[in-house]
């Protein structure tokens, strides 16, 4: 039982994982509800404690290419997520994204109600990963729409608003 136990975790992490990496219906109302979203590259990383320590946060600081609503100005942004690992200890949360240094990213983002930072609207819904496709040398999400189109979308939603 003990051996089945992690790979069912580890399979419903990587299915909702998954999930949040598509784009749904959804885009209509994180476009017209979510604070700021900006498309950026991950620069730093870093993890820390509650100030009771029991949990785990991760701050992970954005250097901004592209605001699509919301523009402050900055160049950078700090999105704080649960989850982390700080030495031999480690939070996992399969609702809340998860980010690697110089993954580039769209990300819709909610003011967070306790610090001067971030946090990803609707929790891994609100991040897609943006890559290049190497054939076409055009920026596309991690299912294959084109980045253009998808921003596109998200213009008129907010302009619908």
């Amino acid at each position: 039982m003990k051996r089945i136990f992690p790979f069912v975790i580890l399979l419903s992490g990587f299915i909702l994982t998954s999930q949040g990496q598509t784009l749904s219906t959804d885009l209509q109302s994180m476009s017209k509800d979510a604070e700021v979203i900006l498309v950026g590259k991950v620069i730093h990383q870093k993890a820390g404690w509650n100030e009771n320590q029991t949990r785990i946060y991760t701050w992970v600081t954005i250097e901004i290419d592209e605001f699509i609503k919301g523009n402050n100005g900055s160049t950078s942004m700090v999105v704080k997520h649960p989850g982390g690992e700080i030495g031999e200890v480690g939070e996992l949360y399969t609702h809340a994204p998860t980010f690697s240094k110089d993954e580039e990213v769209l990300l819709f983002l909610e003011k967070s109600k306790t610090a001067d930072v971030y946090n990803v609207f609707q929790g891994e819904n609100g991040k897609i990963q943006l890559m290049t496709d190497k054939r076409t040398g055009e920026k596309i999400t991690a299912d294959r729409k084109s980045y253009n189109s998808v921003k596109r979308q998200i213009e008129k939603f907010i302009r619908e608003d």
